[in-house]
């Protein structure tokens, strides 16, 4: 019987065939030289031969798989459908044009081999660094989308809801990936609130970040679906049965 990997590191796509490559070998590179067992799964749609790229890789290496298909469904939806793939003792992804260096996983482990169920990376805290920031009218955008978000759904606690670096313990991705139902960029939003609801522990890191200037959000019709995805959210919420925060934590204190 084989021994699940300790890590499992998913890679949302959508049309990444000039980043994925040099990004998943980043990651091999990463997790060989600090000795970790893992396995990759790249979540594909698009039709620029990102999943033939990642398709011939894994002829090579048993630790990739590749899913997807041409239509764009959102990264919402290729984390759920990639989350019941995954082996691992810890579940996380990443962007897949490599926006957070693997490196700053070296931060997350200590968390993460302690139990602590969820840890984020963070672009707004005090030691965080930006690289190479935004475009002026996005950075503005994405200050009003908070300010909107904290209003209707809450978690002021959270600095960052966006960042797409995020861990979590095999037990509780399984579980908030099961209750996650919105196929968009809003699928972060929902998985924190969910995981707020359960009384899960989240843990803020600090990380280097860089923007790529690749943006496929479409400024009219991409924002309005987001504002409608957050009230789905808050609307979604009241209708699911709030699980007992403290059998929750429980939960972790026993491991």
């Amino acid at each position: 019987m084989s021994v699940p990997p300790k890590i499992s590191l998913i890679f949302p796509a959508y049309n990444e065939a000039k980043s994925i490559a040099n990004t998943v070998t980043e990651a091999q590179r990463y997790f060989e030289a600090r000795g970790l067992t893992y396995e990759i799964i790249v979540s594909a749609d698009g039709d620029d031969g990102t999943r033939e790229i990642m398709a011939e890789m894994a002829k090579d290496d048993p630790r990739i798989k590749v899913i997807g298909g041409t239509e764009r469904r959102g990264k919402g939806y290729g984390l759920r459908r990639a989350i019941p793939l995954c082996k691992g003792e810890i579940i996380g992804f990443t962007d897949a044009d490599n926006k957070t260096p693997i490196e700053e996983l070296d931060k997350f482990l200590p968390y993460l081999n302690n139990g602590v169920p969820i840890v984020i990376g963070s672009r707004g805290l005090s030691s965080s660094r930006i690289e190479r920031k935004q475009p002026l009218y996005r950075q503005l955008g994405s200050r009003g989308f908070a300010v909107f978000m904290h209003l209707v759904i809450g978690l002021h606690n959270i600095i960052d809801t966006q960042c797409g670096f995020k861990f979590f313990q095999r037990d509780i991705a399984i579980d908030l990936f099961a209750r996650q139902k919105i196929d968009g960029y809003m699928y972060d939003v929902e998985i924190l609130y969910l995981a707020e609801q359960a009384g899960y522990k989240i843990e803020q890191i600090p990380i280097r970040w860089r923007d790529d200037g690749d943006s496929r959000l479409q400024l009219l019709s991409g924002n309005i679906r987001n504002a409608t995805d957050i009230f789905r959210i808050r609307f979604m919420a009241k209708s699911e049965p709030m699980r007992d925060p403290v059998m929750a934590l429980a939960k972790w204190d026993m491991r």
